[in-house]
């Protein structure tokens, strides 16, 4: 569309409404599409987007002007397909996803300015007397660039006065700049580290695809210590070389303090970063620079996918099969798959790396929909990790205990030999249930049907679902019994009291988000893994994948099953890529590794797969079933979500939607089901599940049977396409 002087345009506002609105253009301007607009809505003004032409839908004399354009960068046209297009595949109101594409709102104002002062020529009949204090004020300014106030004084060691004095009498000059941060600038043509033969191999095959400047997209898979991330980085290399902008997602922003500094090493400047953890200043500068291009390399969490980027040449998703891409809360999306989508919007490789890709990524691959590249050994040619199970039904703990004979003689030869163990459980507090003797009254939440975990350390009892806290209590509320209550089970803070109790020398330390609260706590912790000043690690997921400890040689896995309860549809493949990750944390230097999976199922195929090293049949099994079943990736599915703080008006919309539901041949629906967390936060929840074979399209079955369902607006309804929780 070309510029619009007159007429109408739609806007779409950043706002969870079905469409973009017509407003007209006042007569004399003209907006291009992706212009940033202020426009009046009700009785406030708002920010939006232009959109495209006006629908015509409505009569001129109730169109409102728009009142202004912002001094940002109009959005690209492919970043405004990205937002029709996810919009379209979640069923998200399109405002609804702009908002995470204009989630920095100051980014789109003026920049600040700040008054600078640099020298002037020095006429010779200047009759100013030149003090010492001034003439150190021209000194500093003499071959130098232009300085704020402050700076300059103290440089020159004068007081402020006396350069606002200077600048007064045209002994120098003040001058308004803008105020920019400056992002140092990752360098691509700087030399790597040497890479084998089949490094280099993959490497090439990335780097073609980068200087083909089309879409492409690679799966990336290899053993953990193959030295993937030194693969990828060749072909970031290639892609800034060539003048492009490189966005790299990771799981875990947190985690990523290893990968900083290798990344620094390699390109001889850090990457921007983009999580949660910037402050509102930082936000704005960086958000800004990646529009202006003034930004090379961007590694970030999945929000970092809707940053306005002027030039993107490429796109990784280091971890691709992480399930933290999926967002839960809002739109609820995939950022491996929309990271796909954008860049073939914007004609750009993606590259997708992982030591155990999902099964959607190997199915992919084997239609020819991805490429792959493949780093089967570990990079120097050492072993993998040597994993074993051990059959709790055996080998049973000490009563009250966890760790299991074989793991603790384990551990006693490990610290004997000066190296480190890394404790796995995916369990976060130190008990997940508390139980009161005397009657069996369980703590629960009072706004969600899960248990309050025990956090000993905190003294609270807190639940992971909604972050409802309070201090333990003395007396059962159930039974009035005091002192009666039981810790049942282990979490990661019971398994600390156990490992103390043994090895009462040992360096031991937490690694989970409770103990690290934020991304400098976690980069300490790892250096101090690294540096040798732990000998004993227990974690939780924080600590199974991306980390590279030298000394670290014993992985001992406290409870494996505990994923595998719950009939989840992608139990079996999460548990194996968590323990497979988990276990390829040790023997990553010239020290052989091993590592212990404790488990009352030996006989599982995950345990099976684990223990015999053989992923491909595993992958070959799980992917046969759900083939069978019709399961993702060879079917369909999308959930809805039916919540309210009342259970019977709840009950009522699920019997409409339920009166609605689509029929017909590879189309099933289950529910209206109570879902497994049936209150979450005072709500109270049903699902259904829409499930379809792969050739049928799932957002017009849900256009057509949702349209007329109508909401009392206390009764929510989410959709999810593509679910990866069934809470």
């Amino acid at each position: 569309m070309e510029n619009t002087a007159a007429g109408t345009l739609r806007v779409l506002l950043p706002l969870p409404l079905a469409d973009a609105y017509d407003y007209s253009v006042p007569e004399g301007q003209t907006f291009e599409p992706g212009a940033f607009v202020v426009v009046p809505l009700g009785k406030r003004e708002v920010v939006g987007v232009v959109w495209g032409e006006g629908t015509g839908g409505v009569a001129t004399h109730k169109l409102r002007d728009i009142v202004g354009q912002l001094p940002a960068l109009p959005m690209a046209d492919a970043m405004r397909r990205f937002v029709d297009w996810v919009a379209a595949y979640t069923l998200a109101p399109p405002g609804a996803v702009l908002r995470m594409a204009m989630s920095v709102p100051t980014a789109l104002l003026a920049p600040r300015t700040e008054v600078v002062y640099r020298a002037v020529p020095l006429r010779e009949d200047s009759a100013l007397k030149i003090t010492s204090a001034r003439r150190r004020v021209l000194a500093q300014l003499e071959d130098g660039p232009a300085l704020p106030l402050a700076e300059l004084a103290h440089l020159a060691g004068v007081g402020t006065s006396v350069v606002k004095t200077m600048a007064s009498v045209g002994l120098i000059e003040g001058v308004e700049r803008v105020m920019r941060r400056n992002f140092p600038q990752p360098d691509g043509r700087r030399e790597g580290p040497a890479l084998s033969a089949e490094q280099a191999v993959a490497a090439q095959g990335l780097v073609d695809k980068v200087l083909a400047h089309g879409f492409s997209a690679t799966l990336l898979d290899g053993v953990p210590g193959a030295g993937k991330t030194e693969v990828y980085f060749e072909a970031i290399a290639a892609a800034l070389a060539a003048g492009g902008q490189v966005l790299v997602l990771l799981p875990e922003i947190a985690l990523t303090a290893q990968w900083l500094k290798r990344f620094e090493d390699r390109f001889g400047a850090p990457p921007a970063a983009w999580h949660s953890g910037l402050t509102s200043l930082e936000r704005r500068e960086t958000w800004r620079a990646i529009a202006e291009g003034r930004v090379g390399v961007v590694v970030g969490a999945r929000s970092a996918l809707f940053l306005p980027f002027a030039n993107l040449g490429l796109i990784v998703v280091d971890e691709e099969h992480d399930g933290s891409f999926k967002q839960e809360e809002g739109v609820t999306y995939n950022a491996r798959d929309m990271a796909v989508v954008r860049a073939r919007l914007v004609s750009a490789p993606v590259v997708l790396a992982s030591a155990t890709p999902s099964l959607e990524s190997v199915v992919n691959v084997s239609s020819g929909r991805y490429g792959a590249v493949h780093l089967p050994a570990r990079h120097g040619g050492l072993d993998l990790a040597k994993l074993s199970a051990v059959d709790l039904r055996r080998e049973q703990p000490a009563r009250g205990r966890w760790l299991s004979p074989p793991v603790v003689e384990a551990m006693k030869q490990t610290l004997a030999a000066g190296e480190q163990t890394l404790l796995f459980l995916n369990r976060r507090g130190y008990a997940p249930l508390t139980l009161c003797r005397a009657c069996g009254h369980g703590i629960e939440c009072p706004q969600c049907s899960a248990w309050l975990v025990e956090h000993r350390f905190r003294r609270s009892l807190i639940c992971h679902h909604c972050g409802h806290a309070e201090p333990p209590e003395q007396a059962c509320k159930s039974c009035g019994a005091v002192d009666q209550f039981v810790a049942c089970g282990p979490g990661v803070e019971r398994l600390a009291e156990e490992a103390m109790a043994l090895f009462p020398e040992a360096r031991l330390e937490l690694f989970t988000s409770d103990s690290l609260m934020n991304r400098d706590e976690a980069t300490a912790a790892v250096e101090r893994m690294i540096a040798g000043e732990i000998d004993i690690l227990i974690g939780t997921q924080m600590a199974a994948k991306g980390h590279h400890f030298p000394n670290l040689t014993l992985v001992a896995v406290v409870d494996a099953d505990l994923g595998l309860n719950g009939g989840d549809l992608r139990a079996a493949e999460r548990t194996f890529q968590l323990l497979y990750q988990v276990a390829g944390r040790a023997g990553r230097e010239d020290r052989p590794g091993r590592a212990l999976v404790q488990t009352h199922m030996p006989e599982h195929a995950v345990m099976q797969a684990l223990v015999s090293g053989d992923r491909e049949r595993f992958v070959a099994a799980e992917l046969a079933d759900r083939r069978a079943a019709g399961m993702p990736p060879f079917g369909r599915l999308a959930a809805l979500i039916i919540s309210g703080p009342e259970p019977a008006a709840v009950d009522n919309v699920c019997a409409a939607v339920a009166r609605r539901a689509p029929h017909g041949d590879g189309i099933t629906v289950l529910g209206p089901s109570t879902a497994p967390l049936a209150l979450l936060r005072g709500r109270h929840r049903r699902r259904f599940l829409l499930k379809t074979r792969r050739d049928i399209a799932l957002q017009p079955l849900l256009h057509a049977w949702l349209e007329r369902i109508g909401l009392p607006g206390s009764v929510r309804l989410q959709i999810d396409v593509d679910p990866y929780s069934f809470l």
